[in-house]
């Protein structure tokens, strides 16, 4: 059995303290354009780590002194994004490395055998906006792999992914942190970490109640809770204690990871021209308190305007706090009382897969291949358009959209990219990305900022596809359709469609590392007015499908496409074939329907004789012929 990472060690054993701001203490020291290199690099902090080791070590030292568990790098801004601006993105790698070998120097020199002292490399936003388009997925992640290859390389013990701004940030910097990690780990000997790094993230939330791209706490959770590198997740900066306080309650209540918060010294007050905070040590203290004590936040520290005195005053209460035999026990009770459900997102918001009035439903209009429409605004490239159906169906009462963009003669990764790209900012409900193609779902998720479904998987050819999407679905944290198909084609007993269920779900878990809340089944529809004799009782088996599915993967979800059931039918019949049906399949356990939402009428308006006669059908108790001729 391999040693626990010793960060995580004293995580799971005692509230964990970081250290306070790098960048507003640096300020206290006013120092000349000529401690940082020349006017050039005037205002770049990361460049005093090669022209002012000593300022830099010095703070670190006064923070460890003052009690500090977990100092940061001064290494913010360390990323080739960033110091490109100031004409060194070639120094990235050096200047992290720096960084961090600074940083371990001095917690060495503060640890001991039962107080170790960490260091984490500190990975800032950078200054573009994928969501926006500002910089590519691709690009801010290989930036981000060289910013933190130099830190792994300079000792850190774990990274700290921070003051995020937009989600799609973050994603690619986990990619690039992970990229780095697992070079390191190939590439390097064995040492104190064991080859583990452990991330923490964490987000800002602005005086609006949200991220800069207007992503709430809610949908940050759902983003980043399904990622395994992820140890701890939070916010920090923006906003004092108080300011942080519903968003904390919610993070403690919902995140099964362990919550972490660094404040400001409140909000900033402008006085001449720079930034002043006011919150004294003794406030900061009172707010921690309350988060700790009674919310259950297990890393604390200290943001813009904190002070060694701030760190000091938090170590002398935690000393005590930590002594208590019960805060070892804290978090794991914390994260068994946790309310989290799992869902999925779009930039903004989040959407639970299981409701306590289901269906979800999943608009089917954005489909190239089911909509005339969408498809003749795809072709003729009217993209607005497009926008504005996505948009239509989510008034009419879609949670989810899919999108499929498939058709022949055009490109599908570059409509994709157009599609998503705009619909990432401007359609508010989470999306669901449909494509055979792996490139072109990468594609997508690699635009998107949210927690994507993928739709779909089978093992039509064995394993070897869905290996690979089930690799990009826990690269990107997405959630994936896994459709009721084998190397023997489609299922058509409720027998073979749940032995394919379960041989996806250990697939998935058992080789690629997937939770089985992360998969969707769907037990297939086929058409019921088609007169084939071997599709008569094909409802009846999807039924009874989605009850054993939900018996015996409980945590998964499962979904259906509901007008399948009625294709090739008169319009008017496939609106009452298609209601009815979905009320039996919710009473089955159905939890998503891909739907025309519009087109989905309550049962009580459909008169009993209509009800009676598609209840029949589905049910195999009478002819179709019957009820097209009442």
């Amino acid at each position: 059995m391999s040693t626990p990472h010793p960060f995580l060690s004293a995580l799971d054993e005692r509230v964990l303290l970081f250290d306070g701001a790098m960048g507003t203490t640096i300020q206290r020291y006013e120092l000349s354009s000529e401690d940082f290199g020349g006017r050039q690099f005037e205002g770049c902090n990361e460049m005093l780590c090669l022209t002012r080791p000593d300022v830099i070590e010095q703070i670190h030292r006064a923070y460890l002194s003052a009690g500090a568990d977990v100092i940061e790098t001064n290494s913010f801004g360390s990323s080739a994004i960033v110091l490109a601006e100031y004409g060194i993105a070639d120094r990235a790698y050096e200047i992290s490395y720096t960084a961090a070998a600074l940083a371990r120097r001095a917690a060495d020199a503060y640890s001991s055998h039962r107080r170790p002292r960490f260091v984490a490399g500190s990975m800032g936003p950078g200054t573009k906006l994928p969501s926006l388009g500002h910089i590519s997925f691709d690009q801010a992640a290989e930036a981000f792999s060289t910013q933190a290859r130099g830190l792994i390389e300079g000792g850190v013990d774990l990274l700290c992914i921070e003051t995020c701004q937009d989600p799609l940030q973050i994603k690619a910097a986990l990619a690039g942190a992970e990229h780095a990690i697992a070079e390191w780990r190939r590439n390097s000997p064995p040492d104190w970490r064991g080859g583990v790094i452990p991330i923490i993230v964490s987000v800002t939330i602005e005086t609006t109640g949200t991220m800069l791209m207007g992503t709430d706490i809610a949908a940050a959770l759902t983003t980043f809770e399904p990622y395994e590198s992820i140890v701890a997740f939070g916010m920090n900066c923006a906003t004092g204690p108080k300011e942080m306080e519903e968003h904390v309650r919610y993070l403690t209540a919902h995140s099964p990871k362990p919550v972490f918060v660094m404040p400001n010294a409140g909000l900033p007050e402008n006085i001449g021209g720079r930034a002043h905070y006011h919150l004294r040590p003794e406030e900061l203290l009172t707010w921690m308190q309350r988060y700790v004590r009674d919310f259950g936040v297990r890393i604390i520290g200290g943001c813009c305007g904190t002070t060694h005195e701030h760190i000091r005053v938090l170590a002398e209460w935690l000393a005590d706090y930590n002594a208590r035999p019960e805060v070892a026990q804290r978090e794991s009770d914390r994260r068994r009382c946790v309310r989290f459900a799992p869902s999925v997102s779009s930039l903004y918001t989040s959407v639970p897969l299981h409701i306590e009035q289901p269906p979800l439903l999943v608009g089917e209009r954005c489909n190239a291949n089911g909509s005339k429409q969408f498809r003749t605004l795809l072709l003729a490239e009217h993209y607005d358009a497009m926008v504005a159906m996505a948009n239509e169906q989510i008034r009419e009462g879609a949670h989810i959209l899919d999108v499929c963009v498939a058709y022949v003669g055009r490109d599908e990764r570059r409509d994709m990219h157009e599609v998503i790209r705009r619909f990432r900012t401007q359609v508010t409900a989470p999306l669901m990305i449909d494509s055979t193609e792996v490139a072109v779902i990468e594609e997508a998720l690699k635009l998107y900022g949210g927690r994507a479904i993928i739709n779909s998987i089978n093992f039509e050819d064995g394993t070897e596809k869905a290996d690979q999407i089930l690799r990009l679905a826990k690269r990107f944290g997405a959630a994936v359709i896994a459709l009721s198909i084998d190397e023997e084609g489609q299922a058509y007993t409720t027998e073979k469609k749940v032995a394919i269920a379960e041989r996806i779900r250990n697939h998935a878990v058992g080789v690629h590392g997937l939770r089985e809340e992360d998969l969707i089944f769907d037990p297939l529809t086929f058409p019921l007015g088609s007169g084939q004799e071997d599709l008569r009782q094909s409802a009846k088996a999807t039924l009874e499908a989605i009850r054993q599915i939900k018996e015996r993967m409980p945590r998964a979800a499962t979904i259906l496409g509901i007008s399948n059931c009625s294709f090739g039918l008169a319009p008017r019949i496939r609106h009452i074939l298609n209601s009815v049906f979905l009320h039996y399949a919710v009473e089955a356990g159905l939890d998503l329907a891909i739907v025309h939402a519009s087109r989905i009428v309550p049962l009580y308006t459909i008169d009993e004789r209509g009800r009676e006669l598609c209840r029949q059908l589905i049910f195999d108790e009478r002819r179709w012929e019957e009820i097209e001729t009442p």
